[in-house]
């Protein structure tokens, strides 16, 4: 199996750690442990937990936690939840599971790259779903239709979209959903930014949506528990069941320490979303307001998630640019390249706002060598 480098990851992973402002940040500021523990006041987590024996634990997720995810939609059964490593192992479950060479997948580009960079090794034939500026990143049900044949397996959507922040509306949700019916398509739908909006806007789940939906979450871009490395799988019960016959050749189980550290933030997560969307909202309206003076930069504005996809106006690369501001100024951002889009930078502002402020001011210094 053949598959491409993928892009975002490599440039996290050999810049990240070594500046001194990450703009990139696409996390909500992540607990401390100890900020965590008092936050859903259990101080003595690890000496209440040190007697448990530290076994494989159960194999789908922990009853408690999946039941709580299960909350989240309208009505979805415990068992119709899989917890994973993160979102990206949901993801990855769902395609391993679901897509043999030869089906016709349909992917919104840009987005995250294993959105289709996965169903490509699995030997698909993936059709991209364009996103432009000029729609406001959003997908066109007519463009949609024309991509749609007889061998169309899944319909894959990024909702709040990564890196762009737009967030598709629930009529365009289900004319996606009724266009997959019409082929008996999966729509799946990775949702790692859900509950985060900038504006009043909502949108339901897939799986609120549409029978054959498969819907992905984590806990770490909307609930600040990145070090956890937990997401979730849930949909219909034909789905979880092949998920779980794939997963025996994979992870088997998650961690029961991390299980049950995410578990305790389930009676919390209203109290932790509002935290977390003031945190961003804030920072949105100091990066609005940066733009709205920066010449050269510009951007659709995101109204959910944590990222925006700001436009360059420089006859420079985005690698280039990203480059120099780390040599320059020790600031780091995010390269359209990474995403296809050379004339693009992602930008997270999950970041507390002095960082934002201090990053952005960065921005302004280096900007000034190009003028």
């Amino acid at each position: 199996m053949k598959i491409d480098d993928f892009l975002v990851e490599r440039w996290m992973n050999v810049y990240e750690h070594d500046v001194e402002i990450n703009l990139a940040e696409t996390c909500v500021q992540p607990f401390t442990l100890k900020e965590y523990l008092d936050f859903v006041d259990k101080p003595n987590f690890f000496k209440d937990f040190q007697n448990e024996k530290l076994t494989y634990g159960y194999i789908e997720g922990h009853p408690k936690l999946r039941a709580g995810i299960s909350e989240i939609y309208k009505d979805v059964k415990p068992d119709n939840v899989l917890i994973t490593g993160g979102a990206i192992e949901a993801n990855f479950n769902s395609f391993y599971s679901l897509i043999e060479p030869g089906d016709t997948v349909i992917s919104v580009f840009p987005t995250y790259q294993q959105l289709f960079s996965v169903p490509k090794s699995f030997l698909a034939n993936v059709k991209f779903l364009r996103l432009t500026p000029e729609k406001k990143w959003l997908p066109d049900i007519d463009e949609l239709n024309e991509l749609v044949d007889k061998k169309t397996k899944m319909i894959i959507l990024n909702n709040p979209n990564n890196p762009c922040g737009s967030l598709i509306n629930i009529s365009t949700m289900k004319a996606v959903c009724e266009i997959a019916k019409d082929v008996d398509a999966y729509v799946h739908c990775d949702e790692a930014y859900m509950g985060l909006y900038i504006t009043k806007d909502r949108t339901p789940s897939i799986l609120d949506l549409y029978e054959k939906g498969i819907s992905v979450g984590s806990f770490s871009k909307p609930l600040s528990l990145t070090g956890l490395r937990l997401g979730w799988i849930a949909s219909n019960d034909e789905v979880i069941h092949h998920c779980m016959l794939h997963r025996d050749y994979t992870t088997i189980s998650k961690s029961m320490i991390d299980e049950a550290l995410a578990t305790l933030a389930i009676p919390h997560l209203d109290k932790i979303l509002t935290r977390n969307n003031r945190i961003i909202r804030e920072n949105h309206t100091i990066l609005e307001n940066w733009i709205k003076k920066e010449s050269n930069f510009s951007w659709v504005a995101p109204t959910a998630g944590s990222v925006g996809f700001m436009r360059h106006h420089l006859d420079v690369s985005a690698e280039k640019l990203c480059l120099g501001l780390i040599k320059k100024k020790s600031t780091f951002l995010v390269p359209g390249d990474c995403f296809n889009h050379p004339n693009h930078v992602r930008i997270g502002y999950g970041n507390n706002k002095d960082t934002i402020k201090e990053g952005l001011r960065r921005i302004s210094e280096y900007l000034e060598l190009f003028e």
